[in-house]
């Protein structure tokens, strides 16, 4: 006997959804912790995207839950993407980004403390990115960034290393991005009429 079409179709959907719900149950990577680490210059590195060495491992970090505006107009349309999101000019938003560089470098002078699980965070660098936190004097590096104006909550999400779901610390992001626009800090400066992104 020939199975009829809705018949065959229920078996197809029973499969994918088996073998889905084998993906979804299947256990996430854990956290790693890596101690003592150091920042390393160089010249591509920004306010969301870093090289660090921790031990004898060098790579880059890629922030969870900000990105920072970018540091020169490689990629204008994403430049004027950002610039639209601070009401800011094409020129402070650069500006912008290379302070969030600074700030990065200049708080990354003690050791810190690097959360990954080594998910992949492609990106249009031939070098490998991970997907991490940083924790540095009991803080978070992403929570820094915010605070000063310096990033804006957007990107990967993932629940923190002490268990806090993700949304609990994005809320509290989003009220870090409120209180530096309400200041006016950082690339939420008051923009002129020059250069002012479309």
């Amino acid at each position: 006997m020939v199975p009829s079409w809705s018949r065959l179709a229920r078996i197809v959907v029973l499969s994918v959804c088996l073998a889905c719900s084998a993906s979804w149950g299947a256990p996430r990577k854990k956290w790693v912790m890596l101690t003592g680490c150091q920042y390393v210059t160089n010249p591509s590195d920004d306010g969301d995207s870093f090289r660090v060495r921790c031990g004898d491992k060098g790579f880059i970090v890629r922030l969870y839950f900000v990105d920072a505006p970018e540091t020169n107009f490689v990629y204008p349309e994403r430049t004027r993407e950002q610039a639209v999101y601070f009401g800011a000019t094409l020129d402070q938003t650069l500006r912008a980004g290379k302070e969030a560089g600074d700030v990065v470098r200049d708080t990354l002078q003690v050791p810190f403390t690097v959360w990954t699980r080594w998910a992949n965070a492609a990106g249009r660098s031939r070098e490998r990115r991970y997907y991490a936190l940083v924790q540095v004097n009991h803080r978070w590096l992403d929570e820094i960034l915010v605070s000063k104006g310096l990033a804006r909550v957007k990107g990967v999400s993932t629940n923190l290393p002490s268990g806090q779901n993700w949304r609990e610390h994005a809320d509290r992001l989003d009220a870090l991005e409120a209180d530096a626009k309400r200041q006016h800090i950082g690339a939420w400066g008051k923009p002129t009429t020059e250069n002012t992104a479309p």
